[in-house]
């Protein structure tokens, strides 16, 4: 049995004005009007206190976006412990483990987004409906999700609430401008349709930004961003019916933006301030999102709920992209993704005075369609060209001598010189189309039971059925020119072999792969015990298995699917949940200890740059804390802080390439930063001046996993401060804010190869008027 350990969090928020927007739990007396924000989680399929909820869980409400100007999903992850970003705004990592993955394999993430009750693919977390405009709250729940939440949840997840329809009319309105020629225009509204029975609730919002990198090649910005979001909610409670509730939501996204990985030139004078990039075709994203979700919950007593879910979103993206970073047109593509995602959930949550819990059946179905088209120029792989002409040179010599092996090298290495210099790299226009079928059923359950008034018994299971389809259709021409061989003297014919062989792996990556078909099976479970010291004092260890599923990989080189196997991860973790002053004060913290094996790795096998497939050849192990404390000290002031500290380390972690094998045991997970830091307060004078500040610091990280990341890609550490002040009356507000105010720079991930880096945002300073009613 694997020994238990620590593990991760909680938050208390504070409260303030403006949450009109979302529906909170009242206070609890008159006599606690300093105490912190009340917040229900409702991440793990219940409504329970944060208090009370022993999961690492990080919570922003409504209020909260408000007083800190949080705009987009990622500034949530700024001011969050144990979180950060990657490469830019493309994903975010939960206690040092990417949402995508940590050693390059795997093709479910490791962390979902739910927007609204639907699970969004991947390549949302960078194109998808991210922006905090009209959002009720927004949970992180650190560690595995895998017992409630299934596939795609190993390293923690992600629930973004949208506000609710309200019984009252009420408004708002916003118009903000800021650097970058941001222009932002807003709007929600709510109010009953039938009194008591039928609400509704309307939010858009139109965000346009020409952004801070320019291309003089096509004389553009690159990074400009023009995105609408537009959100409609039905809430149905009919009084002829007591205890039914029926939610239904349907969102539209649409964006126009540079593409996940926007570079600028760093080969030039004070390129932070003049971010410039020189690449001759578009590097854009364009997306569409859709969400339908139907939530229905019917109280059969006073105990006992039945409660159904179903959702459906596509995602979209087109994407277009420079390769070589140059004016010249010569290697570019383009990535075409459309990916359908229905769900439907049936669960019977029950609350008992000593047993309380929940069971429920799970079923999804995801299609995918990935098709990617490039025109690219291949690296010619010259030690797969030495190896094979020095062994066809030595064909003769059963046993040759030291010298005839030294000889055949010499001159297989002369011989490359020469046609090297003639084909330094290999033209290739490629076209590839990836269906993918993914079908999920499950049965889970969760449930705490009172041992006595202090002692209670956690537990919970998961039976997870996975069914997992994968084809791929590719063709590859070449469009260069082949080495002439009378050019070449003696080594004619040498050249036209080589030549043959090059059209050879060119025809392999152009050959089609049938559907390969895989099904899953696994038992999740989850076990602890939690106890209340005081009614303000709790603490709870608990253990549970956390899983991602196998899959089939397609190598673009071979035209082949390569099957692999599941992931899997035993978690450790102890909480901690304090009260004091009357509930003014929070302070709350979880430990956390991670043991992963299976992991699935990336590993090339030596042909070329696109020869590369996904094997479990991974184990690792992860550990840390954090450690969360808030005060509303009088109504006036409030304040918060955060602290987490995660350490990641590859066991057995060996990258095959070719011939060429490396041991990277011992390396950390990219973008895992040991400590995170944030802490913020603010402050609301009786005549209508408020002010707010923040600050975040994540320490030093690695862009890039091995032995010598150290040296291959260092993400700097770096502190970030935020600020937001204003004055508001009952009905209007003026605000300015400021993001990074003291314009730190550092870079997410660098290519020292070609001159660029992905940079990171430079001081923004904004001003904002609203108006409620």
């Amino acid at each position: 049995m694997k020994r238990m350990l620590l593990a991760a969090s909680a938050l208390g928020l504070f409260s303030a004005h403006g949450a009109w927007a979302a529906e909170t739990a009242p206070m609890a007396a008159e006599d606690q009007v300093n105490a912190v924000e009340a917040v229900v989680v409702t991440g793990e399929k219940s409504n329970r206190g944060l208090q009370q909820t022993v999961t690492s869980v990080a919570v922003t409400t409504a209020a909260k976006i408000e007083r800190e100007n949080i705009q987009t999903f990622y500034d949530v992850v700024a001011r969050t412990a144990n979180m950060s970003e990657t490469y830019g705004k493309t994903g975010f990592t939960i206690r040092g483990v990417s949402s995508s993955n940590v050693s390059g394999g795997g093709t479910g993430g490791l962390s979902t987004i739910y927007v609204d009750g639907a699970a969004l693919p991947q390549e949302a977390t960078y194109s998808g409906p991210l922006e905090m405009w009209d959002i009720g709250q927004v949970e992180v729940l650190r560690g595995p999700q895998s017992t409630l939440q299934g596939r795609n949840s190993l390293a923690g997840a992600v629930i973004i609430t949208s506000a609710n329809p309200t019984q009252t009319f009420q408004g708002r309105a916003r118009v903000s401008i800021a650097s970058g020629d941001e222009r932002t225009f807003a709007l929600a509204v709510s109010g009953p349709i039938v009194q008591d029975q039928l609400a509704f609730r309307l939010a858009a919002e139109k965000k346009d930004s020409d952004g801070f990198i320019y291309n003089p090649t096509l004389k553009r910005d690159i990074d400009a961003v023009d995105n609408l979001y537009i959100r409609g909610k039905l809430l149905f409670t009919p009084t002829a019916l007591p205890g039914l509730r029926a939610m239904l939501t349907v969102a539209h996204n649409d964006r126009d933006a540079g593409y996940q990985f926007t570079y600028s030139r760093v080969d030039r004078p004070d390129y932070y301030k003049h971010r410039t990039d020189l690449s001759g075709d578009p590097t854009r994203t364009k997306a569409k999102t859709d969400i339908i979700t139907a939530d229905v919950s019917y109280a059969l007593s006073d105990k006992l709920t039945l409660n159904a879910i179903a959702s459906f979103n596509t995602v979209k993206t087109d994407a277009t992209y420079d390769i070589d970073f140059l004016p010249a047109r010569s290697s570019y593509g383009q990535h075409n993704q459309d990916t359908d995602t229905t769900s439907q959930e049936l669960r019977l949550n029950y609350e008992g005075e000593r047993l309380k819990g929940l069971i429920g059946l799970w079923h999804s179905k995801r299609d995918s369609q990935d098709f990617l088209a490039s025109q690219v120029n291949v690296a010619f792989p010259r030690a797969t060209l030495v190896s094979v002409l020095t062994s066809t040179l030595l064909a003769g010599a059963p046993s040759p001598t030291a010298a005839q092996q030294a000889a055949a090298a010499a001159q297989a290495n002369a011989f490359a010189n020469l046609y090297i210099a003639a084909l330094p790299v290999v033209p290739v226009s490629y076209a590839g189309d990836q269906p993918n079928q993914i079908t999920t059923s499950a049965i889970f359950a969760d449930a705490s039971f009172a041992l006595t008034d202090k002692l209670s018994l956690l537990g919970g299971f998961r039976y997870d059925h996975e069914k997992n389809t994968v084809a791929t259709t590719q063709v590859a021409t070449f469009t260069g020119t082949y080495p002439s061989p009378a050019a070449f003297g003696a080594y004619a014919p040498y050249v036209t072999q080589v030549n043959a062989f090059v059209a050879n792996m060119v025809a392999q990556a152009g050959s089609n792969a049938p559907a390969d078909t895989r099904t899953f099976n696994a038992f999740l479970p989850k076990v602890g015990l939690k106890y209340a010291w005081t009614p303000d004092i709790s603490t709870s260890l608990t253990a549970q298995r956390g899983y991602r599923s196998g899959g089939s990989t397609v190598n673009q080189a071979r035209s082949t699917v390569v099957a692999y196997d599941p992931e899997y991860t035993w978690n450790y973790e102890a909480s901690l949940r304090t009260a004091w002053l009357d509930g003014s004060l929070t302070v709350n913290a979880n430990a956390f200890y991670v043991d992963w094996t299976d992991q699935q790795v990336t590993v090339n096998l030596g042909l070329n740059s696109y020869d590369f497939q996904v094997e479990n050849a991974g184990k690792s192990h992860l550990y840390g804390f954090e450690a969360e404390v808030a005060q509303r000290v009088n109504p006036q002031l409030s304040w918060y802080a955060s602290l987490g500290y995660s350490r990641t380390k590859f066991d057995d972690f060996t990258v095959a390439s070719g011939t060429d094998t490396r041991n990277l045991s011992g390396s950390e997970f990219p973008y895992a930063p040991h400590w995170t830091l944030a802490a913020g307060a603010d402050y609301r004078w009786d005549n209508g001046f408020i002010a707010h500040l923040d600050g975040n610091y994540r320490a030093k990280a690695y862009s890039e996993a091995g032995i010598d990341q150290s040296q291959d890609g260092t993400v700097k550490s770096r502190l970030l401060f935020n600020g937001r002040f204003g004055y508001e009356r009952e009905h209007w507000g003026a605000y300015v804010y400021g993001k990074n105010l003291l314009n730190a720079t550092y870079s997410q991930y660098s290519r020292a190869d070609v001159g660029v880096a992905l940079l990171s945002e430079p001081r923004i300073v904004g001003l904002t008027l609203e108006t409620r009613w």
